[in-house]
This record gives C-alpha cells, structure tokens and sequence, in this order.
C-alpha cells in the first residue's frame, strides 16, 4: 500500500497513467461508431415491422367489417341459383350500399332477393285485402290496378329504403364533419402524420358520430392496406356521398401531390365546411314558415277561434237563456 502511495506521488508513474488513460478514451471513440452498427438500419427495420403489424391489424379490421366474407345463407343461395343480381342488375346499387353503411356481398344479396320476392308479397297482399277483405266500392279494373300498385311498390321499396338510410347516414357524417376536420388539424400541426390523424380524430368523434367514425377507422385501415393513398381518399368520398367529403380528400390528395402543407388545407376545409353547415341550418330555418302554415292552420287556429269566441259564445247562450225565461214569466 505504501508502494503504491509512493508511485502516485511519483510525477513520472502519474504521467505514465494519464497516458494510458488518453490512449483508453483515444481507442474507445475510434472504436464505438463500429460498435454501435448501422442505426438508420435498425430504424427502418422496426419501421417495417410496424408497418407489417399496421397492416395485419388493417386486414382484421377490413374482414371485420363484411369487405372480404363470401355471402352465405339460405337468402345468397337462392339470389345465386336464380341469377337475380344479373336479372335485376343496378351499376349503382352497391355504391349506394356503402353510402348507406351496407357493405360486403350479404347486403347486396339480401337486397337483390328483396326485390325480387317483395312484388309478389306487396302484391299478393294488396290484392287479397282489396278482393276479399275491403273493396272500398271499386270497380274490377281498379282492384287489378291496385294490385299492380302493390307489386310496383314492393319492387321499388328495397331503393326507398337504402336511399333513406344513406341519406340519414350522410346527416350525421356532415353534422360532425367540420369537428373532425378541426381536431385532424391540431393533430396533423402537432405532428402526427396522416394515418395517425385520421385513427386519432376516428377514436375521438365517435361520441358525435357513430358513422364518421366508421368512416375515418375504416379509411386508416386502407391507408395502411392499399398501394396509394389516394384511392383511401377517393373511397372515403364514394363511401360518403357528399361534395364536402369530397372536395376535403381531392384537397389531401393535391396537398400529397404538389407538396403543399396539410395544415394550411385542412384549415380551409375546415372553414368551408362551417360555413356549409351554417347554410344547411339557416336553409332550414327559412322554410320552417312554409312548413308551419299547414299545422296552424290545422291545429292552432281552431283552438284561438275557440278560445277567443268562446266566451262570446256562453254569454249571447246565456241572455238567449235569460230572455226567454223572463217572457215566459210575463
């Protein structure tokens, strides 16, 4: 020990260790970036490995959904033997599914057996009721007709129906739609890229609605599955229905192809859509009057004419009352 405590007071043995020391820290900086690898590598292996578990979970999501499931079922057996989707064809049949929420091969085939099946039943049905039920006194030839009405009816019921559920389906994407867009542009400004913005926003606007919710989860899906980001965009538009929808997706797909920020187009869209949804409620609010004039004149003016002439009414019975009792008294 003391050995040692001499060798430190040694200037020679001091300067000897804090060159072995310097030669250490010298080898060990050369050495370490050869020790450390190819970050960058590293990096994008996990970016792919991300982007695989991305990808696998956007599968599940879409074969969740009905996109990639064979119909099945007493009802897609006999739509197939029959050949109705080819007897009844309708280009814009499975478009107007989507925009209504019915997606994949069971909707379309239910749709194609209900048309097919419902003429026979509205117009059994009517004609039952008018020839053995009721006949409201018409004639033969307008019991026929009616019958022909009630198969008319039941043909074209499975396209009211549809073009109703997507219409109402539109007016709770649209009620939400300038919400989202907001929230889409904290998210992509903060620094999430696209496909992040759209899971986020589609997590977060499901409490105002349901279907734009399904909408967005459903796009994040394909901007993870397909080749191009535009046809996600472009899908989401057809999917919808609207021009809004649609002019916000060719905004993103311009802003994905000339470079521009998102931020900046996100930002208008979002004001042009405030400003469309203004103009719906304000739309709707000038023609409440017209709507109205029907059930006042209907409901609310007979009950004042009853309310303001009614005493009138009581008081003219009761002098009639009083005369005619004070004459029969002379």
């Amino acid at each position: 020990m003391s050995g040692f405590a001499a060798s430190l007071s040694d200037p020679g043995a001091v300067a000897s260790l804090f060159a072995a020391f310097a030669m250490f820290a010298t080898v060990v900086s050369v050495m370490l970036p050869a020790l450390k690898g190819d970050k960058l590598e590293t990096r994008l292996k996990q970016v792919t490995s991300q982007r695989e578990k991305l990808r696998r979970a956007s599968r599940a999501q879409l074969e969740q959904a009905g996109l990639r499931r064979e119909a099945k079922g007493t009802i897609a057996g006999i739509t197939k033997k029959l050949d109705l989707q080819k007897m009844l064809e309708d280009p814009n049949i499975a478009t107007k599914l989507e925009q209504a929420g019915l997606r994949g091969p069971r909707p379309l085939m239910i749709f194609y057996f209900c048309r097919f099946a419902l003429p026979f039943l509205f117009g059994a049905g009517t004609a039952l009721y008018i020839f053995l039920i009721n006949d409201f006194g018409l004639s033969i030839q307008m019991k026929y007709g009616s019958a022909v009405f009630g198969a008319a009816a039941g043909f074209y019921a499975p396209n009211l129906y549809v073009a109703n559920l997507a219409s109402k389906r539109q007016q709770s994407i649209m009620r939400a739609f300038p919400d989202a867009l907001d929230m889409m542009l904290i998210c992509v400004e903060s620094g999430m890229s696209i496909e992040m913005a759209f899971a986020k926003v589609g997590a977060e606007i499901g409490t105002a609605s349901v279907e734009l919710a399904e909408e967005l989860q459903l796009t994040t899906a394909e901007l993870a599955y397909l080749p191009e980001r535009r046809i996600a965009y472009e899908n989401l538009a057809k999917r919808t229905g609207h021009e809004g929808v649609k002019a916000v997706t060719m905004a993103l797909i311009q802003a994905e192809r000339y470079g521009t920020p998102l931020g900046d187009a996100l930002r208008v869209m979002a004001k042009e859509n405030r400003d469309m949804r203004m103009s719906e409620a304000e739309k709707k609010a000038a023609a409440l009057p017209a709507k109205l004039t029907v059930p006042m004149i209907l409901f609310f003016l007979p009950v004042l004419f009853l309310v303001v002439l009614g005493p009138a009414y009581i008081k003219v019975t009761e002098m009639d009352t009083t005369g005619t009792a004070y004459g029969s008294s002379e």
